[in-house]
């Protein structure tokens, strides 16, 4: 049996609740891209990068049918929003290529695309109103909340099965859960499983909007609604005890002091003689950067760049990062979490820097940090990479907290070569002086602790602003096949 490139299954109407499983039937055979142009038909996007223009002021227009309250929208049920999505690598041999690494296994990178366009089609189809030929809802990605692996290898010639929906509703946000499991031996094998928080905007994004109310139906929806809760108030705590905002604990100063001992040179005792303990390895020794350039072509559906692509490029790094440390494939653990913080603008100079933060037995953990450089340079999304790495011959069981002070005049600055050796580069740009104080406390029995303070001074031309953060954890043992 020939199946379509990407299948794209909805719920009836009539099917029985979620918490009952229910059944589903075909309604269009559609690939990605056509996924992609439903959304933009949705939101009447453009087509064309040149008739952008024209098509985001149409859709200005659609605030007037925004509602003033949530009350004035109807309740949906989890089934009104439910999603699955065939993905044929098995059985199409010209899609496998576009998913496929070097190690002729499944690009994980190319997932995180699938997984954030199939949560904004969730999104869509819980707030989706039969009477509008428009949504005036913009709806985005806030976060990845996290994303768990059930098994650490996916197959390029097995398909792939996406399933989720809606499981909990604030008045301006959603929380979808998707899962993703493999054919394999004639029977769909869980792989991952991914929850994403998702934000409504007006058509202009410039304030929050409305979305319909959910209504759980029967004991395992009301358990699902309930996670979500729960997952809410996590996310709230976690806020609020930033270390942007609360000081390290008592623990956590004794661990960093601990690891600054450590560094010290017994015969000085000084500040500016540090010493390199045993199986160590310095953190800035542990960084690997990169730079993209946002072209038209990764845009989204709101003419900025697609979500998915910034999440690919992240994780890539990371990946890369995590490799080049423990000199073997890594293979993933979880993604801890993905925070966007900022949109990205077409055209802009996208700024990737990847560092190892904590390395523990054969457990790693790299962040990744995507800036964009434009007039200012913008934090736009930060990433998290847990990873889990052996070594046959060389052990590196832990870092070493160092504080580092740079000062660059406006010829030079560092190469982005994790080599400590590594010579300067000609940028002609601007005076930076940089200030930077890494703390990093990590426990591990089989759960990892991981905090992280950053203190900045910055005075220079140009500006930094985040726009995505991401936290990964990777899994690197010799003779796997790991996935890219």
């Amino acid at each position: 049996m020939n199946y379509p490139r990407l299948c794209v299954l909805r719920a009836a109407l009539g099917c029985r609740s979620l918490s009952c499983g229910s059944a589903v039937r075909q309604s269009r055979a559609l690939d990605m891209g056509q996924v992609r142009n439903q959304l933009r038909e949705i939101v009447g996007a453009s087509t064309k990068w040149s008739d952008h223009q024209q098509a985001m002021a149409e859709r200005a227009s659609l605030s007037s049918i925004l509602v003033r309250s949530q009350k004035d929208l109807p309740v949906k049920t989890m089934r009104d929003s439910f999603q699955e999505v065939l993905l044929p690598l098995g059985s199409e041999p010209l899609l496998r290529e576009k998913y496929l690494t070097f190690h002729n296994t499944v690009r994980f990178g190319r997932i995180l695309e699938d997984l954030d366009s199939l949560a904004v089609l969730i999104s869509y189809s819980h707030t989706f109103n039969p009477e509008l030929k428009k949504s005036p809802l913009s709806i985005v990605t806030a976060l990845v909340d996290k994303i768990d692996m059930r098994q650490h290898v996916i197959y390029p010639d097995c398909d792939i099965k996406f399933t989720g929906h809606v499981t909990w509703v604030g008045k301006t946000s959603i929380e979808a859960k998707i899962h993703m499991s493999q054919l394999c031996d004639g029977v769909f094998s869980p792989v991952l499983d991914a929850t994403f928080v998702m934000v409504a905007r007006d058509p202009g994004n410039k304030r929050a909007a409305f979305v319909n109310p959910l209504k759980p139906e029967g004991p395992e929806e009301e358990e699902l609604y309930q996670q979500g809760e729960a997952n809410k108030s996590r996310r709230v705590e976690l806020s609020t005890a930033s270390l942007l905002k609360v000081a390290p604990t008592d623990e956590e100063r004794k661990l960093i002091h601990s690891l600054f001992l450590n560094t010290l040179d017994t015969n000085t005792v000084s500040f500016r003689s540090r010493v390199l303990p045993d199986s160590s390895v310095w953190m800035e020794d542990a960084k690997l950067k990169g730079l993209e350039i946002c072209h038209p072509q990764e845009r989204n559906i709101f003419n900025r760049i697609f979500g998915g692509f910034l999440m690919r490029k992240a994780y890539e790094l990371g990946w890369a990062n995590a490799c080049s440390y423990s000199g073997c494939r890594p293979s993933l653990v979880a993604v801890d979490d993905i925070l966007f913080q900022k949109p990205v603008e077409i055209g802009s100079l996208l700024m990737l820097s990847s560092q190892v933060s904590v390395c523990v037995c054969v457990c790693v953990r790299v962040c990744v940090c995507v800036c964009v450089w434009l007039h200012t340079l913008t934090r736009c999304v930060c990433v998290c990479l847990r990873c889990v790495t052996h070594r046959i011959n060389t052990s590196r069981s832990e870092f070493t907290v160092r504080c580092l002070t740079l000062s660059h005049n406006n010829t030079t600055r560092p190469t982005c070569s994790t080599s400590p050796s590594a010579q300067t580069e000609r940028f002609p740009t601007s005076r930076l002086k940089h200030t930077e104080v890494h703390t990093h406390t990590h426990t591990h029995t089989h759960t990892h602790t991981h905090t992280h303070t950053h203190t900045h001074t910055h005075t220079h031309t140009h500006s930094a602003k985040m726009s995505v953060c991401v936290f990964f954890r990777v899994h690197v043992v010799p003779g796997w096949e790991a996935s890219l």
